[in-house]
């Protein structure tokens, strides 16, 4: 019986692993991951939102005599869009205020990546999947990233 308890448990989370892959939006970028990222940073700010923090992971790799190819994370919000969330369910600010990734894959292409914020919040009970915030923070990713990225 344990067994198959723990091949169902393996398989739940083989499943969450291939379905959290699809969960992550990819854009293609046109410059490098530093004039990327300064293109989000800059989308972001003249969209109103503010700006928390801007991680150099490669950076933070180097710091420690190890190597990492180009990559920084964005991390931003908006009250107007994340408090309403928060309001619904409290733990919505272990996900917030949103991220994205900026990073130079190992085909040399850089992206910007995120997730989804329905997927994001969805495991949270207080939050509805049609709530108009998740409409909102989605457009706001697709719109910041596909600027950032020279589309």
């Amino acid at each position: 019986m344990k067994q198959l308890l723990a091949g169902v448990a393996l398989a739940v989370m083989a499943q969450g692993a291939q379905a959290s892959e699809d969960d992550i939006m990819r854009v293609a970028a046109k410059g490098d991951v530093a004039s990327t990222m300064d293109a989000l940073q800059a989308a972001v700010e003249g969209a109103g939102a503010t700006v928390f923090a801007r991680v150099d992971h490669a950076g933070g790799a180097e710091s420690a005599g190890m190597e990492l190819a180009p990559s920084q994370l964005l991390i931003f919000g908006n009250p107007k869009l994340g408090t309403p969330a928060m309001q619904d369910d409290a733990l919505a600010g272990l996900f917030l205020p949103l991220k994205v990734l900026v990073y130079e894959g190992g085909d040399g292409r850089v992206w910007l990546a995120y997730e989804d914020p329905e997927e994001t919040l969805d495991d949270l009970p207080g939050i509805s999947d049609d709530a108009d915030y998740i409409a909102k923070m989605r457009m706001a990713l697709g719109k910041l990233t596909e600027k950032a990225a020279g589309k």
